[in-house]
């Protein structure tokens, strides 16, 4: 995820201080991974050399370390991020590209890939499982992060499925392609 948008968003919503921005990130968006607090003052330092966000005049507070300066979106933002929303995403699949080359080097190191595949089913399922046990008493904002977690398992156990049933044909396939190859 980009933390840029993110801190756009939230500013469009509601002009907030680095201190509150990184709790909210934390709160909608860092289940996998919190947001560092230099991350937030680098972003928010960033967003602001960029035009894209501004100190609001006479809103710093005094904290007992730095001043607390409150940031609000400005117009150059506000374009930014309602271009990003509006930008199409690709389909997301990052783990699919490692199964496949597992299954390919383990045909090629040991001449079969179904103990690779049928573990990495039970380990997919074994995922699925404790997601869903997250997931019966979490936040409805959670709950979607988990539903899109549990989709993307379901449809690497779907491939998994059919790569099993079509590992003859991909062995031989693998084995006519290498020794095609001169070496």
């Amino acid at each position: 995820m980009n933390a840029s948008y993110a801190i756009l968003g939230m500013l469009d919503f509601k002009p907030s201080y680095g201190y509150d921005l990184k709790k909210l990130y934390d709160s909608f968006f860092g289940q996998d991974k919190k947001l560092a607090y230099g991350q937030v003052y680098s972003t928010l330092s960033r967003l602001k050399r960029d035009g894209d966000v501004k100190e609001i005049n006479g809103t710093n507070e005094k904290s007992g370390g730095p001043d607390r300066i409150k940031y609000q979106i400005t117009r150059n933002g506000n374009v930014e991020l309602s271009d990003w929303l509006k930008k199409m995403e690709e389909p997301s699949s990052d783990i699919q590209p490692t199964l496949y080359l597992k299954t390919v080097l383990s045909i090629l190191i040991g001449g079969e890939a179904a103990d690779y595949l049928d573990n990495q089913k039970m380990y997919h399922l074994s995922k699925m499982h404790e997601l869903t046990n997250l997931k019966m008493n979490s936040p409805v904002s959670k709950k979607l992060i988990i539903d899109h977690k549990l989709m993307h398992i379901e449809a690497d156990i779907k491939w998994i499925d059919l790569t099993i049933s079509r590992l003859s044909a991909l062995k031989m396939e693998i084995q006519n392609g290498y020794n095609n190859i001169s070496c």
